[in-house]
């Protein structure tokens, strides 16, 4: 997993790296990243010599890297400009160099821009994007370059004006993101909260990392992590030679009912594709999921239903005294539970909510933002991690909080992100197939977390090669949940 830190570790390890290098290393080591990947991208549209090059510059270090960078750039024949948004606070140094490798200083974009270094905020900015600076940055999507494409956008480190430590971005008063949307944003050291995480993590476009010799120097823990495909891998369960359907592990499925059968066949669907060697199910679409999936032994009840390792419980179970009913009789089994959709509008019912703090075994819940509103009282706003992890607490349980970027929470306060989500997946019933999968993963033996972590990456996939570059159905990502879990290996 990837970690990602919050400002004041980053701040605090690049003062302990700094105190042991020359002055002045370090902003050097990250310009030459930046001009680097710079270059590359100019390379795609015509090279570097002649290339229009604007930059954008605040105050503060972000604005250093930004011109010394620049004058790498100008030393290679680009025609680089530099627009001074606060000109008595540039970085000196940047400013000295730039000139003297042929930059200039300007008050206003050339006609012609290939490239744009976005060195207006750094990390340490907060509230968004001044009125200024907003409005040029807003300006940029009417520039081209010398090939007739929109100009190219780089942020250095992260895209102006995003919450760093939250990736919140705040409107600015004509009602626009008030943050820089970059193409490219070039970060050092470690990754940012705002390039994973939040809206920004859209603002930020392709992230690379620079390497400046800043990990040994992070200390404590990371903000969150990002789950990676290597992870999963590593997680997943192997099969022996004396493996049989049992030891395999056997997931329960308390979901759907007679006015929403097509949530029960999902969620088993999505059971089917995970590791488990048997599926029960329980519930009255029990004649619907016989149909397509004969496998499966079925009941209506869950009292009935026999011996399983996890159960998933919800999904479009309804939400009447029966309902409450078969989640009470979930709950009371002492195994992994996943509980998704109609099962988390039950739990609002306080009692129902005190079983989960009581109970010994993992919990998983998977809102979508409005279920974390009823459950909670508020949306999640600003901070995603922040609400995943402080529902996770009062909870007892691990917070599966569906988005784009969905975000991971553990009681203990742990938190992941994952990488692979794609709008694709905001259309009805791939939730209850990612119920079905990751209460596979639970019956299978993963930890709670991981199972999480690893369903929403595998679903995620499965959701972007599903959709193809159109429309997507819910049983078109279960069918692609089988070819990307063949390539586990």
């Amino acid at each position: 997993m990837r970690p990602v830190w919050r400002v004041a570790d980053v701040r605090a390890a690049e003062a302990g790296l700094m105190a042991t290098l020359p002055p002045g290393m370090l902003m050097k080591r990250a310009a030459a990243g930046l001009a680097r990947r710079c270059a590359l991208l100019l390379a795609d549209r015509g090279g570097v010599y002649a290339a229009r090059v604007l930059l954008l510059v605040g105050s503060g270090d972000n604005g250093g890297d930004t011109l010394l960078a620049g004058a790498q750039l100008a030393r290679r024949g680009a025609a680089v400009s530099a627009l001074l948004l606060s000109p008595g606070r540039a970085h000196a140094e940047g400013l000295t160099a730039l000139r003297a490798a042929g930059g200039r200083v300007v008050d206003r974009p050339p006609a012609t821009i290939d490239l744009v270094l976005d060195g207006i905020v750094g990390i340490g900015g907060i509230g968004g994007l001044r009125e200024t600076a907003d409005q040029l940055a807003a300006s940029l999507v009417r520039h081209r370059g010398r090939d007739g494409a929109p100009a190219a956008v780089v942020a250095v480190d992260v895209p102006s004006g995003v919450a760093v430590d939250t990736g919140h971005v705040p409107l600015t008063a004509a009602g626009r993101p008030g943050a820089v949307r970059a193409d490219v944003t070039v970060t050092f050291g470690a990754l940012k909260p705002a390039l994973v995480v939040g809206p920004a993590a859209a603002l930020a476009g392709e992230v690379e990392l620079v390497d400046i010799g800043l990990e040994p120097w992070l200390r404590g823990s990371p903000a969150l992590r990002v789950t990676e495909w290597s992870d999963v891998v590593r997680w997943w369960p192997r099969l022996g030679p004396s493996a049989e359907k049992y030891t395999r592990g056997v997931v329960g499925l308390a979901t759907g009912s007679a006015t929403y059968p097509g949530a029960a066949v999902l969620s088993v669907a999505g059971a089917l594709a995970g590791p488990t060697g048997l599926v029960r199910y329980a519930g009255s679409a029990r004649a619907d999921v016989l149909h397509r999936y004969p496998s499966v032994i079925a009941t209506g009840r869950v009292a009935d239903a026999g011996r399983v390792q996890a159960w998933v419980c919800g999904s479009g179970l309804g939400t009447g005294e029966e309902a409450a009913g078969e989640l009470r009789a979930v709950l009371a089994a002492p195994v992994p539970v996943v509980l998704d959709a109609d099962a988390l509008t039950l739990l609002v019912d306080g009692s129902l909510a005190d079983r989960l703090r009581d109970r010994d075994a993992p919990i998983v819940v998977t809102p979508h933002d409005r279920e974390f509103s009823r459950l909670c009282g508020e949306e999640p706003d600003a901070d995603r991690v922040g609400a995943a992890l402080r529902l996770a607490a009062w909870m007892n349980a691990v917070v599966l909080l569906k988005g784009d970027r969905t975000v991971i929470g553990t009681p203990d306060g742990r938190a992941y992100v994952n990488p692979t989500g794609t709008p694709a997946l905001a259309t009805g019933g791939t939730g209850d197939v990612l119920a079905g999968l990751l209460g596979s993963l639970l019956a299978a033996g993963l930890p709670a977390e991981r199972a999480a972590a690893a369903a929403a990456y595998l679903h995620g996939l499965a959701g972007r090669e599903a959709a193809g570059g159109g429309p997507v159905t819910a049983p078109d990502v279960a069918a692609a949940l089988r070819p990307v879990l063949a390539r586990l290996g």
